[in-house]
């Protein structure tokens, strides 16, 4: 997703050492990759441990060097140490969802298939969204779903959980789908089943992926962990380093313009993306997903 921007932000140059914080299937990685050549190098991490396996043997088919860690990217500094590596010269860290993930119904991350609903990135270890939305209170699940997700019927949403979960436990992707989209006065119809539909000349948001998307931030900390790699982003870029982070909703955004601008007013930064760069057309038109996903961009001073 967004590979050719984000190869002309990055640009990456023979002999440079790497870092993918995201490696997923290593879409971004081996075009990374092939441009640091034999004396360069790649670190790529990934949370999901279901990813490893074909990234490395998409990257190993480069012949070109690399290395892979199931981690966290709030780790990379503890990755770098291990990797006996101060600073980089590039570190890409692309927030969103990958195809698999959104696709098998076992991971329940998709209110289009039914499924346990899950959510985690690391499966072996954490709180399911299950366990998490039989705990959590109504005050914080409003509050979440309106700050993080800009749901308009938060309230009613959180409520109409709440209620929902005290007649039974919300296990499955289609129960929370079907909760959600009631409690929104956004029923789907049997027409469109669960799919995301598209108006005329438009994408429309299905009811539930606000909640969706919430849910699966909170399992996995996600904000808690962008903001500390944010912070430590500076001090692992060499001089003349540069950092891209391809976010997919407005909190992570925030976040990520917020420290890229403070890190240019401190001095940390020489240069930062004066605006998002985003798909275009054609991708989107290629890959629905790409239409909320914005690049920003930071250079080290």
């Amino acid at each position: 997703m967004l590979l050719d921007p984000v190869l002309q932000a990055l640009s990456p140059q023979a002999g440079e050492i790497a870092v993918d914080c995201t490696l997923g299937f290593a879409g971004h990685a081996v075009a990374i990759l092939q441009r640091l050549g034999s004396s360069g190098k790649l670190i790529g991490l990934d949370l999901d441990l279901d990813h490893l396996p074909r990234a490395r043997g998409e990257l190993a088919a480069t012949g070109l060097p690399f290395t892979i860690h199931h981690s966290n990217f709030a780790a990379l500094k503890t990755i770098l140490a291990q990797e006996r590596v101060d600073k980089v010269d590039v570190i890409l860290a692309d927030l969103g969802m990958s195809s698999m993930q959104v696709d098998d119904p076992a991971r329940g991350f998709s209110y289009v298939r039914d499924g346990p609903l899950d959510m985690r990135m690391d499966r072996t270890r954490g709180q399911a969204a299950a366990e998490l939305l039989a705990t959590i209170t109504e005050e914080a699940l409003s509050e979440a779903l309106r700050e993080l997700g800009d749901e308009p019927a938060a309230r009613q949403i959180a409520r109409a959980l709440v209620e929902a979960r005290d007649r039974g436990p919300i296990a499955t992707t289609r129960q929370l789908a079907e909760v959600v989209a009631s409690a929104g006065g956004r029923p789907v119809s049997e027409t469109t089943g669960w799919r995301v539909r598209r108006g005329k000349n438009r994408w429309q948001t299905h009811p539930a992926a606000r909640t969706f998307q919430v849910l699966r931030i909170l399992v996995n900390r996600e904000l808690a962990n962008l903001e500390h790699l944010l912070r430590i982003l500076p001090d692992c870029l060499r001089p003349g380093g540069r950092a891209g982070i391809i976010s997919f909703h407005s909190g992570e955004d925030r976040l990520v313009k917020k420290a890229f601008r403070e890190g240019l007013d401190a001095g940390a930064y020489a240069e930062i993306a004066a605006e998002p760069v985003r798909a275009s057309f054609e991708e989107q038109r290629a890959n629905p997903r790409s239409r909320s996903a914005k690049l920003r961009w930071a250079k080290r001073g």
